[in-house]
């Protein structure tokens, strides 16, 4: 039961605290019964997210064979059975801007992850003249932009200093974001999670590392420095904001507990490479901590949109964790090798097994009538096929979440070979009340989304 009073707490509540701002999750107290009883239940808050891999895909091991209800999933989707009727996979659409054009050459990757979210051919070059698109996180994050803190997050596992690795001819920040705030202003994807976590929740003092991890280790934390204000307003709330306070508060102190830990161990001298302070050891355990701080921004409502890429193209990680200690990028060029394919499906079955471990924390934590997993859409996907051919056919994609109550999932649905993904993308723009006539290289909305 909601508790009935007159007293709303704001919204926007912050609390703040030696530099620091702590934004609240929405809480009952927020929405007063009398008036959900009198007006009718709120407008959910709807959240868009895109998460990217790199290198392509092994399509045998992604695509079901049945389309409607009866698909059955394949083993690199296997790891969202638990999730299956929040699911959409999305065969046949194309990201047909990354073709070459005449006298272009080479360039695939560029080309690829370049259009990948803006519709839009990138312009070759190797300088700072760099062109695609507007794309469709920022349309939508220059919508809400009044409604948040922070218009936008752009996030990712791998530094965007590409130097020496990225397509002839192409710069390389056409590899190293998905994100364009205009058509030439990339956006770069930040993959520090301290950095992260300062922008979501404040700073004050020098931005030099070795000054911030000192400062850090001096200074209570974020918690701590607010710790009167928090005192003062659980005395205001019903039972049930208390423990869905409590449940967010202890979730910033993991996440702070989490950096701090990874900063110490950075002092370390490291066998291979030497990591920047705030970045695991563990490549698993820095997905995690980076997925748990895109749930921390939803959940208080600092940002609606947030793009993450596993990895860059041209990515050459290696995933001994699953026994690949190949490069990625080479191995992906399987020349239909049995053994490199087995590799690469391994990958993509890992970077799967963690985004599974993002939806169940979205799914967890509740929002309004729901949970953050109901009030989100979600894509997932890569910007090439297979991986061998550099294929931009036949996109691997995925939409999850509910979509705040607009989309009918649980289904694999297949389109015309050749239909642009930008024509996903319009209907996204009007599921999250963004008005746009055409996007990109669209050349309509999908059909059968239309009963979404």
């Amino acid at each position: 039961m909601m508790f009935v009073t007159r007293r709303a707490i704001p919204r926007r509540t912050m609390l703040r605290g030696l530099g620091v701002t702590l934004a609240l999750p929405l809480l009952d107290g927020m929405v007063p019964a009398f008036a959900a009883m009198r007006a009718g239940p709120a407008t959910p808050v709807r959240r868009l997210g895109i998460v990217y891999v790199p290198n392509g895909m092994i399509m045998n091991a992604w695509t079901p064979a049945a389309e409607g209800a009866t698909f059955d999933l394949t083993p690199t989707l296997e790891p969202l059975k638990a999730f299956r009727d929040q699911l959409v996979v999305l065969s046949g659409l194309a990201n047909k801007e990354a073709h070459p054009r005449e006298g272009e050459g080479s360039g695939p990757h560029a080309r690829a992850c370049g259009a990948f979210l803006t519709g839009a051919h990138v312009y070759k070059t190797e300088g700072a003249d760099v062109q695609s698109g507007t794309s469709l996180d920022q349309l939508v994050a220059r919508e809400l932009a009044s409604e948040t803190q922070l218009a936008s997050l752009e996030m990712g596992l791998e530094t965007s200093e590409l130097v020496g690795a990225c397509d002839a001819g192409y710069s390389c920040a056409y590899e190293g974001t998905i994100s364009w705030r205009t058509p030439t202003l990339p956006l770069p994807m930040e993959h520090d999670p301290r950095a992260i976590f300062e922008r979501l929740f404040g700073d004050s003092g020098s931005s030099d590392p070795r000054a911030r991890l000192a400062r850090t280790r001096a200074s209570r934390s974020l918690l701590d420095s607010v710790s009167e204000e928090l005192a003062s307003l659980r005395s205001t709330l019903g039972p049930r904001d208390r423990s869905k306070l409590s449940e967010y508060l202890d979730a910033i102190r993991d996440v702070e507990r989490r950096i701090q830990k990874a900063e110490e161990q950075s002092d370390r001298d490291l066998p291979v490479v030497e990591q920047p302070a705030g970045i695991p050891d563990s490549y698993e355990d820095f997905a995690k901590l980076m997925f748990d701080l895109q749930v921390l921004a939803y959940q208080c409502d600092l940002t609606r949109v947030i793009t993450f890429m596993f990895g860059h193209e041209h990515s050459a990680r290696t995933y001994p964790q699953v026994g690949v200690s190949d490069p990625h990028h080479p191995t992906s060029h399987h020349q239909n090798n049995p053994e490199k394919m087995a590799k690469v499906a391994r990958i993509n079955r890992y970077h799967m097994s963690l985004f599974a471990y993002y939806l169940e924390k979205l799914r967890a934590t509740p929002d309004g009538d729901g949970s953050l997993l109901d009030h989100t859409i979600l894509l997932y996907g890569a910007g090439i096929s297979d991986p061998d051919l550099h294929d931009p056919e036949n996109l691997p994609i995925l939409m999850l979440g509910g979509g705040a109550g607009q989309i009918k999932s649980g289904r694999h649905l297949r389109y015309r070979p050749g239909q642009p993904i930008s024509n996903l993308y319009l209907s996204v723009l009007d599921k999250m009340n963004v008005p746009v006539e055409r996007f990109g290289d669209s050349t309509g909305r999908l059909t059968l989304l239309s009963d979404l």
